[in-house]
């Protein structure tokens, strides 16, 4: 007899408790758009309810575009006088100085071009000591105006002569005082015309390149900017100083600062978009020219009512917000309403309030899983 009422002592007590922890079900309203929850389903999943708030938002147009460097801050090095490359060592990615050696071209046209002007220097002095000669007799009317006009030719022709050869050994970096001397070289030298990184090499020793060849590139990233392309039905709206927040997708989830500080002119016949210069908030950063960016060009910033992101939810492809319709100590009824998003940022949603009142509580956490439910 006390083993039977304990065994049926012992199976009350599992009954009791298997009702206890049994879930309570979401009552379903005749009304399909309201929604019942319990109190302690409220309680339990911490739902909380918010009313609408101000809220500052932001009209952006997004752009793409990428990293670059002023005109100045890039050099393409080439030759004046083609040649031969003997003797290349850097490799991209060195870092040269304002006026290092580059490489060095070797051509027997150097040779000519230096033996044609010592021939010259020489052949000067004594057409400037005839036209000096010249020219005193024809003042004293020893002399015909024609010697005088012959050697004054002569001598004016030969000195452009003289100082074109002069300047083109110049632009070969050519000492003109070395070969006005006799001292005569084959090979010539280019050096950096600024200071940065070498970007491109596009030669190799023994390979020969023209005037028309690009040898390399030289980058100099002290100033990066953003150059972006606004379509033309956008650009009425773009201004200088306008906030500009982007990020190079294929390196980081980083959003980083600039600002809009030129608007281009004109528009492109090819894909009818307005260049836009921006300058970085911060060019710390380690961007490499040509890397590709996603931006947002602040338009416009206004303050409009709000509810946080979490209180809006998609159902069948429309936003609803659930709001509180009634509650006592033992439940709370939802009322489900469609709202038009009008803007969003990642914590707020501002939306047309047209069928919400200011003081309506509206269910914030929670949203999602009772409306989809």
């Amino acid at each position: 007899m006390k083993k039977f009422l304990y065994i049926f002592t012992t199976l009350l007590l599992y009954i009791s408790c298997g009702n206890k922890t049994k879930e309570t079900p979401i009552e379903e309203n005749s009304n399909e758009n309201e929604i019942t929850i319990t109190r302690q389903q409220f309680m339990d999943a911490g739902m909380k309810t918010v009313t609408l708030s101000e809220q500052n938002f932001q009209e952006t147009i997004r752009v793409n575009g990428y990293i670059d460097v002023p005109p100045q801050n890039r050099a393409s090095v080439r030759t004046f006088i083609g040649g031969y490359v003997k003797h290349t060592p850097l490799l991209v990615g060195d870092k040269v100085k304002k006026g290092q050696p580059l490489i060095t071209l070797e051509n027997t046209e150097y040779v000519a071009i230096q033996q044609e002007f010592s021939e010259i220097s020489q052949k000067i002095t004594f057409l400037k000591a005839e036209y000096g000669r010249q020219k005193k007799l024809y003042e004293e009317n020893i002399t015909s105006q024609k010697n005088y006009l012959k050697a004054e030719s002569e001598y004016k022709s030969t000195l452009a002569m003289y100082n074109g050869l002069k300047r083109k050994l110049e632009m070969m970096n050519i000492n003109p005082e070395n070969a006005e001397n006799g001292n005569i070289v084959s090979s010539i030298t280019i050096y950096a015309p600024i200071a940065g990184s070498i970007s491109k090499i596009n030669t190799s020793t023994g390979a020969f390149v023209s005037p028309a060849d690009e040898i390399m590139e030289i980058i100099n990233p002290e100033h990066i900017h953003l150059e972006l392309s606004v379509f033309e039905k956008d650009i009425m709206k773009i201004k200088v100083g306008q906030p500009v927040y982007f990020k190079v997708p294929e390196a980081s989830d980083e959003v980083f600062e600039a600002e809009v500080h030129l608007v281009g002119a004109s528009v492109s016949e090819n894909n009818r978009t307005v260049k836009i210069h921006g300058h970085l908030k911060n060019e710390d950063h380690t961007f490499v020219t040509g890397m590709f960016t996603e931006a947002d060009i602040v338009v416009n910033e206004y303050k409009s009512l709000a509810l946080p992101a979490n209180a809006v939810a998609e159902w069948e492809g429309a936003d609803y917000v659930l709001v509180l319709k009634n509650k006592n100590d033992d439940e709370y009824t939802f009322e489900k309403k469609p709202v038009n998003i009008k803007s969003q940022t990642e914590d707020y949603v501002a939306i047309d309030a047209q069928h919400i009142k200011p003081t309506d509580e509206i269910l914030s956490k929670g949203a999602f899983n009772l409306i989809n439910e």
